[in-house]
């Protein structure tokens, strides 16, 4: 069934999100930070008996300088630097196994599946610690550190996705002026989150992107993660303003509005867990080239294989050779 409103106001819906005015800012200061603790990407060659695929273990600086895991992984043998395809995890994944999500090198790109801190026990395993948090919080990611935009869990794993971008160009098999970055739900929010303020980011694959409109997604779903915040104003009754204002910093309506890189967008309008209106919301919003692929049938797996045989030509296209 058909889970929001009908696609003719779903394509006119603006969000009453506001943007603060110190929003670039806490960014810029943020980043800034944390390219302090700077190290060179670190890479270990992971032996798992491919022939056609080389995988490494990556290690690069996260959020205040902290090591963040990941892989690497091209095809065997490749000459000179490649386009670079960055890859980001749904919700409670994490960088899985080295064998795992062979399609982006298999293409012919360098990926960088980047792990997600504290997360990767739901589906997908992972490797990295969150240890940026204390207070109240309920169980999952979404209201960790909540009560701060300093202390937010978003802020810590947005900037992770910012530096996977810097870990990635730097990258000696990677060509710097070609790197694209991807990711599904909570991962689109990241490859929002890259496009919008990361350096030399040429093109963003949005696929039903979380974490935009965020009371609009709390009143037209009850499911995860955005039931998450539903439950923690459930319980604290009096912080419902002040959590939509630390929201606002992370907001994909916000990081939308000044976003240039080329990007697509995925909605599927039967998605009971991303609610239509909410990834409309931040299409509408963004402000560079854009196109939306709508999935009229589908739900959270929105175009699932068709999404990536999309998903390979337009990297093909934005991440050409350069002269």
């Amino acid at each position: 069934m058909l889970r929001d409103m009908p696609l003719d106001e779903l394509r006119r819906y603006t969000s009453s999100v506001l943007l603060p005015e110190d929003f670039d800012e806490f960014w810029a200061d943020t980043l800034a930070a944390s390219r302090a603790g700077w190290f060179e990407p670190r890479l270990e060659v992971a032996e798992v008996g491919l022939v056609a695929i080389d995988i490494y273990d990556l290690t690069f600086a996260g959020f205040a300088g902290e090591p963040i895991k990941g892989w690497v992984r091209l095809p065997h043998g490749a000459a000179g630097p490649l386009g670079a395809v960055v890859t980001y995890a749904g919700y409670g994944g994490g960088r899985g196994l080295p064998t795992e999500n062979l399609l982006w090198a298999a293409a012919g790109f360098v990926h960088v599946e980047m792990d997600s801190r504290g997360q990767g026990s739901s589906w997908s395993a992972g490797a990295t610690p969150d240890a940026g948090w204390s207070g109240p919080a309920v169980p999952g990611f979404c209201t960790r550190g909540i009560d701060d935009k300093a202390t937010y869990y978003y802020r810590r794993l947005f900037t992770d996705a910012v530096m996977a971008v810097d870990a990635a160009r730097a990258l000696p098999q990677v060509d710097p002026a070609r790197v694209g970055v991807m990711g599904t739900s909570q991962g689109g929010a990241m490859a929002l989150a890259a496009a919008r303020l990361g350096r030399g980011v040429s093109a963003a694959w949005c696929v039903v992107p979380f974490l935009a409109d965020v009371r609009r997604g709390l009143e037209v779903t009850d499911e995860r993660p955005f039931a998450e915040f539903t439950a923690y104003l459930a319980c604290h009754r009096n912080r419902a303003e002040h959590l939509f204002e630390v929201l606002a910093y992370f907001d994909g309506v916000n990081l939308a509005r000044g976003a240039r890189v080329p990007a697509q967008f995925t909605v599927a309008l039967m998605d009971n867990i991303v609610p239509p209106s909410t990834v409309f919301a931040a299409y509408n919003t963004y402000a560079g080239p854009k196109d939306l692929t709508i999935w009229p049938f589908n739900n959270h797996e929105a175009g699932g294989p068709h999404g990536e045989a999309a998903a390979i030509a337009f990297f093909n296209n934005h991440l050409k050779r350069t002269p």
